[in-house]
């Protein structure tokens, strides 16, 4: 009986658009007739199934009420979604409740810095003076061990690229930016352990990792890998990670001496590059402007000025690599020599 009574002035008050009326007084409250009815319905499928018409109004007018005050709301700005457009660009500028944001960064001639993989004071002139023709020859069974392993691991990328350089930098790349790697993390966590400087060890790797991947990042800008050769590159790079690991813990003087003959390798490969591009059968394109700006060429360079300072890179490289090991062969540690911090 109170249910239906209810029921009943809750109907004529929606029918008189939510007039409650009370004598002779009238109330006007259109969310307090929808609230009410939301109150007063009693949760009861068989109920509510009875009720279908009245059910279904009280729902829109529920949808109705809850939606008005964020019409009248003023529009949220970009920067409180997340992100927001700049003002004549179609970059999406990414904003943060952190107030983390880049500073303005711009060339020598005024123009804005394109690159967030580097920052200007990361780029350097290459060192093209450093003699390429060194040799460590093998001198014990370490030596002998490292430098017959690398011939051995060089024998099927001879098989699978031959003469295609360009894929052959590219395979090579991706695994010589894992030892700096792999040796600055391990001697990071040495120093945790033992409360320990590291001589500048950790910051000389970390720089000679990330200097192979901008190698990487540039021969990506002039070869397009296809897909079995971005699956050989997952393939090898988890078995050369793993492997260096292990040998990193067990013998660092063979795992830098290793790296150190890999290197050797690599201006090996990169002289019969430039060779190729000097008889013409690799084309000599313009470099790629991430390499302009990272080794600060010239506007007008080409290929073969790319490949000349990546070459000189890794004939640095081979000189850091094998003077580590030396070191570790002289019963000393790394932190025991200065490093070559900056060392290009």
């Amino acid at each position: 009986m109170n249910r239906l009574l209810a029921n009943s002035v809750l109907r004529r008050c929606v029918m008189n658009g939510g007039r409650i009326m009370t004598g002779e007084h009238v109330v006007q409250s259109p969310e307090f007739a929808a609230a009410a009815v939301f109150s007063f319905r009693p949760f009861d499928r068989s109920v509510m199934v009875a009720d279908q018409d009245f059910g279904s109004f009280q729902w829109r007018r529920m949808m109705c009420s809850a939606a008005e005050p964020a019409a009248k709301a003023p529009a949220v700005k970009q920067a409180d979604a997340g992100a927001a457009k700049k003002e004549g660009e179609d970059q999406v500028a990414v904003s943060s409740y952190w107030g983390i944001s880049r500073s303005k960064i711009t060339r020598d001639d005024g123009t804005e810095w394109p690159w967030n993989c580097f920052m200007p004071w990361d780029t350097y002139e290459s060192n093209l003076s450093i003699d390429l023709s060194k040799h460590h020859v093998p001198k014990n069974f370490v030596d002998k061990f490292a430098f017959r392993t690398v011939k051995l691991m060089r024998i099927p990328t001879d098989i699978f690229f031959k003469r295609r350089y360009g894929c052959r930098a590219m395979m090579l790349e991706t695994v010589a930016a894992v030892p700096g790697m792999v040796g600055g993390m391990l001697l990071h966590l040495r120093s945790l352990r033992k409360f320990q400087q590291s001589g500048g060890w950790i910051k000389a790797l970390l720089e000679e990792a990330e200097n192979e991947r901008m190698h990487l990042m540039t021969m990506v800008e002039l070869v397009k890998p296809k897909w079995y050769e971005r699956l050989l590159v997952l393939t090898v790079q988890g078995v050369f990670f793993n492997a260096f690991f292990v040998i990193y813990v067990l013998s660092p003087k063979l795992a830098h001496r290793i790296v150190g003959y890999l290197e050797e390798e690599a201006v090996h490969s990169y002289t019969e590059f430039l060779k190729d591009i000097e008889s013409g059968a690799i084309e000599n394109v313009p470099a790629p402007a991430i390499a302009i700006d990272y080794w600060r060429l010239p506007k007008d360079s080409t290929l073969k000025d790319v490949i000349t300072v990546i070459r000189a890179d890794e004939a640095h490289h081979r000189d850091v690599n094998h003077f580590a090991s030396d070191i570790h062969f002289q019963g000393k540690e790394l932190r025991d020599a200065p490093a070559p911090v900056g060392y290009h």
